[in-house]
This record gives C-alpha cells, structure tokens and sequence, in this order.
C-alpha cells in the first residue's frame, strides 16, 4: 500500500509539471485533497453543500460520470456558481490526471438524485459517451486507482453493485458513462490494486 502511494505521488508529480498553464491555474496545492496524488481544483461553494455532521455521513457508493465534455471546461462548470454542479473529481483522458473540486466530507451535486448525492462520491471523466477513443488505458488506470482509494477509505465493496454508473442512479435521465465504457476491465482494474 504504501509502495503505491509513493508510485501514485511521483506519477501525478511527473503529470503536473506538463501540464498546461490553463490547467495549472485551476490547480492548487495538492495538499487539501482526500486523494493523495489529486491536486485541488476546487468548485465554487455555490455548487456544493457542506453538511452540518460531516463525520456522520456515510459513503456508500461511487458514481461514474462521463462529462460530455473536455477535462478543462469541465473544472470550469464546476467553478461557475450560476451551473449548480460539481463532482468530487474530474480525471482526464490523455494522461490521466485526477482533480479534486470538491471534499469527500462534502455533498457534490451530481448524481441528480439527493439521497445519492449525500451518500455517493462522483468521478467525472473527460469525454463524451459516444466518443470511446476518450477511454484511454491511462485514464481508466487512474480512474480505477482512485476508486478503489475511495472504496478502501471508506469501506464500500468494489463491485458492480456499489461502483455504478450515473445512468444507474434512481431517476437519472443521464446515460453516461455510455454504452462503450467497459465495466468488466473497470471493475477488474478496481479489484487489482
């Protein structure tokens, strides 16, 4: 476990200093985040909810997005108070980047269902459903370290029944993460490390 932390760190270390200056500017000290090789990104406090006893909020499952959109504009939504969304991390396509918006302990809007939201943490990732060549090996790599980081934390199974798609969640009208994500190596990937 610890070996892997050292790996994550150095990994995202390497990452960030490619990264280009718009994206630089969005980022702050990693040091905040809940995942360690995340760096902070935050979302505008408009867009989430902070609970009044967040160490009585229980985490149960992880939410898998696909944001229909690039990895920068999507921190922006999530900056944007007049949008109303956000989502714990965003993680990117090309190098697998993890940003963190918004705080485990609090209450990302991105499930579109409440009860979930309070009890779910949201990973967006860059792309569109349809677009599957946005599902590189790197980002489900990263995607999967995360969750699986997340799982660990906080004592939820790491399957199909507690790693669930936005399309999943009771009265979503969403789709993603789309037809051409593919669960069997996500949940595999998960399970791996």
């Amino acid at each position: 476990m610890h070996r892997r932390r050292i790996f994550q760190c150095a990994a995202v270390t390497a990452t960030a200093a490619v990264l280009p200056a718009s994206v630089r500017a969005v980022a702050a000290p990693k040091a905040v985040t809940d995942y360690a090789p995340a760096l902070w990104a935050p979302a505008h406090s408009a867009n989430y909810t902070v609970p009044s006893r967040p160490s009585e909020r229980g985490i149960d499952r992880v939410v898998i997005h696909v944001a229909q959109q690039l990895f920068t504009p999507t921190a922006g939504i999530f900056q944007n108070p007049a949008k109303q969304v956000s989502a714990h991390y965003v993680v990117r396509s090309g190098d697998g980047y993890v940003a963190q918006c918004v705080r485990e302990r609090d209450i990302a809007w991105h499930a579109g269902n409440w009860d979930w939201n309070t009890r779910s943490i949201g990973i967006e990732h860059e792309g569109w459903v349809d677009r599957p060549e946005f599902f590189t090996d790197v980002m489900y790599l990263r995607s999967a370290l995360l969750t699986a980081d997340v799982c660990e934390r906080h004592g939820i199974p790491k399957d199909r029944e507690h790693v669930v798609g936005h399309h999943e969640v009771p009265g979503s009208d969403h789709t993603d993460p789309g037809v051409h994500w593919d669960w069997d190596r996500y949940i595999r990937l998960v399970n791996l490390v």
